[in-house]
């Protein structure tokens, strides 16, 4: 019996090769067919690599410009206002001071508030000059925007109490000001709308802000000494502040609204003269629109391959019927039918994996390009790769058992019958 079960496990293997050849050679006869065969599971592969490598790509994008924001602000602007029944749109409202930015720093879990006051103006330096905005902050705004120092220091809270006339300068305003004539811009002398100012420090760079703003072309001075000298309004522009960890966020914004309502006497939340942007409830809504987005995309490419599936069976059908004759010959001399059976459903395999590792090198190509040409980065998951063929291997698989296992219970006298 032992000697019986090595006798049938040896003939296994050389029965497998043989049916793959057949296969094979099944395949090469009708080459144009079979690659027209294999054209929705190349389509659908090719889509669904293209579709996650550009999501990844877009996605590694926006978060490379969402890195600057801060996921525990708090950003409170003033509401809209409006002039004989004309919106203005939203922070035109003169609603906010630095008395509410004060009371707002005495809530539980608020680690640190500024107020920020902005004078836009030119700067000028010698013979250079440069069109930018100028804010007023407090000392904690650093830490609030999570800015380092490229050289020198940043204005500290003697500065802001004695209303110093010092300025922190971001590295467009270097670039444009002090790179030109070669010159250090820490202890300068620069001039924002006429008013003298010492340079104390610069910022090292960080790019866009994430919504197409440079966050860079920028100069920081005390809150006390652009409110004195450049402003003159005793309203600002806003006002930001952080929570002391990811957990506080939410119950921090609701306690900032309640308190700046009691402050300005409202008692119907609808009629708030502010608004409250809270940077990680924005960051959450573009990271689910990008993987809802993605889904989508990957759902409808994946269309494609059942499609190609179909169209795998389809055509195995017809095989089956034009070979007939040759099936009735196999299972007379010999052949069983797990052997037709393995014969065909290697040949479905075949058509599909072949197609999915064409499909795999197409998009990838397609995404290299796509990538190049929009200036995203190429990211692609090897798990995406893998289970791309693998599907598709699974689709061949799926869809040519049925033609298979027909071939497969063929009566070999009717089979022989058929011309």
């Amino acid at each position: 019996m032992q000697r019986f079960r090595q006798r049938r496990r040896s003939r296994g293997l050389p029965a497998l090769f043989q049916s793959g050849g057949s296969a094979i050679q099944a395949m090469r006869a009708n080459l144009l067919r079979s690659l027209l065969t294999s054209l929705g599971i190349i389509i659908g592969v090719a889509a669904v690599i293209m579709v996650i490598a550009i999501s990844e790509g877009s996605t590694a994008n926006i978060n490379a410009r969402l890195s600057t924001l801060n996921p525990l602000q708090l950003t409170i602007r003033p509401g809209s206002a409006a002039t004989t029944g004309v919106r203005q749109g939203a922070g035109t409202l003169q609603s906010l001071t630095q008395a509410d930015a004060d009371a707002l720093a005495q809530l539980p879990h608020a680690a640190a508030v500024s107020p920020v006051i902005n004078a836009n103006g030119q700067i000028v330096f010698s013979n250079q000059n440069w069109q930018t905005t100028t804010q007023g902050v407090y000392p904690s705004y650093q830490q609030i925007g999570s800015w380092q120092m490229q050289e020198g220091t940043f204005f500290s809270q003697s500065d802001e109490q004695s209303g110093t006339n010092v300025a922190v300068l971001g590295q467009t305003v270097v670039d444009n000001l002090f790179t030109p004539l070669g010159i250090d811009p820490v202890g300068q002398q620069i001039r924002i709308n006429s008013i003298t100012f010492t340079v104390i420090g610069t910022l090292a760079s960080k790019g866009s802000t994430g919504f197409g703003a440079n966050a860079d072309d920028v100069v920081f001075v005390p809150f006390s000494t652009a409110q004195l000298r450049l402003s003159g309004s005793q309203f600002v522009n806003s006002i930001v502040l952080t929570a002391d960890n990811t957990g506080d966020v939410n119950s921090l914004q609701t306690a900032a609204q309640q308190l700046l309502e009691q402050r300005h006497n409202i008692s119907n939340p609808a009629n708030d003269d502010f608004t409250i942007q809270n940077v990680s409830q924005a960051l959450s809504t573009v990271q689910a629109t990008t993987q809802a987005l993605t889904a989508l995309l990957v759902g409808v490419a994946a269309i494609s391959l059942v499609v190609g599936g179909i169209g795998i069976m389809n055509i195995m059908l017809v095989s089956v019927t034009e070979r007939t004759r040759e099936i009735g010959i196999r299972i007379a001399i010999g052949a069983r039918q797990r052997d037709v059976l393995a014969q065909f459903l290697i040949e479905a395999l075949l058509l599909s994996t072949l197609g999915g590792i064409a499909g795999l090198l197409i998009g990838i190509g397609g995404s290299l390009a796509l990538s190049s040409v929009n200036g995203f980065p190429f990211v692609l998951d090897p798990l995406a790769i893998l289970l791309a063929v693998g599907v598709s291997a699974l689709v061949g698989i799926l869809f040519g058992f049925y033609p298979a296992q027909r071939a497969a219970r063929l009566d070999p006298i009717v089979a022989l019958r058929t011309e």
